[in-house]
């Protein structure tokens, strides 16, 4: 007797491997693959203006590494003594303005030279509504709690993000020739918005990414949304607010995920850096015996070995 319907994933037409520059960007569960992606030992950038949750966004801060044009002081604004950026999260922000411009345009660097050779961009979407600064009318990342008579909130057509997206794919691919980008939905439910205003939000983000892959070649679509929602779709597998994936549903995806695009070669070699980062990450009774700085030293020559059978 079967009492669940599991998800099965088109591993479409091509394999992610370790040599792969793996670009990443999108809401916190881009964070939460980034993670497993960067324990199994990939090549990764992940959310070089931290999460940002709707597609316009997203598609600003792409098209800004694209330009490679750093942030200026008359970009940053003052609130209760920080500095902050509209376009970033508030792990960027700061006390100096200086100190945050830094921060801001190195990783815009590092983040621009990289995308230019990557040869993967993973985009998670996460809401399809987003803030306008009520004084201009521009997108923002991130309201950073400021009032919110400051902004208008509205849900974006998906005709609007299609369109933008499909200029920005034609974009990267002028920028990273070599380019594949693979979309998802994440599966954390925006609830403060209501349970039929998240459905109408997550519809329109499948649907918008649709037309953008029917538009575009070399783009895909991975079923993260569904397989938290459709195959798992229970209580158990969200963390205690009910809203944000559980661990172990993370850990669902995360194996979906390398089934469809890892080849057996790549999976085993992901597996290996696996043990190494949980072993690495092992708290001992004892942290300053001769014993564990052995296990250290050999779980660190491992990780060493592993790193040159893939560079």
């Amino acid at each position: 007797m079967k009492f669940r319907t599991e998800l099965s994933v088109s591993t479409g037409d091509f394999k992610i491997s370790h040599s792969d520059a793996i670009a990443m960007a999108g809401s916190c569960f881009t964070e939460n693959i980034a993670v497993k992606m960067s324990d199994a030992g990939f090549n990764i950038d992940a959310n070089p203006f931290g999460a940002i949750y709707n597609p316009l966004s997203l598609s600003l801060n792409l098209n800004r590494l694209i330009d490679g044009k750093p942030y200026a002081k008359n970009e940053l604004f003052e609130d209760n003594g920080l500095f902050h950026s509209f376009a970033h999260h508030s792990r960027f922000s700061g006390t100096d303005i200086s100190e945050t411009l830094e921060k801001i345009n190195s990783r815009l660097a590092y983040s621009s030279a990289f995308l230019r050779k990557a040869g993967m961009l993973i985009v998670t979407f996460g809401t399809a509504f987003v803030y306008r600064l009520r004084v201009t009318g521009a997108v923002v990342s991130n309201c950073h709690k400021l009032p919110s008579s400051r902004f208008i909130h509205e849900r974006t057509g998906l005709e609007d993000i299609a369109v933008e997206w499909n200029s920005l794919v034609e974009r990267l691919k002028g920028y990273a020739p070599e380019i594949k980008i693979l979309f998802t939905v994440s599966p954390l439910r925006y609830l403060k918005y209501g349970f039929h205003e998240n459905q109408l939000s997550k519809a329109t983000l499948l649907l918008a990414i649709e037309k953008i892959i029917r538009n575009n070649r070399d783009t895909y679509y991975f079923p993260a949304y569904e397989a938290v929602t459709d195959d798992l779709r229970d209580y158990r597998f969200y963390a205690d607010d009910l809203i944000h994936p559980s661990e172990q549903a993370i850990d669902y995806v995360w194996e979906k995920f390398s089934e469809a695009y890892f080849d057996k070669a790549t999976l085993r070699i992901a597996q290996e850096f696996e043990s190494v980062e949980r072993a690495l990450r092992h708290e001992p009774f004892y942290p300053e015996s001769a014993e564990y700085r052995e296990f250290l030293r050999k779980t660190e020559e491992k990780r060493a070995r592993l790193l040159r059978r893939i560079t």
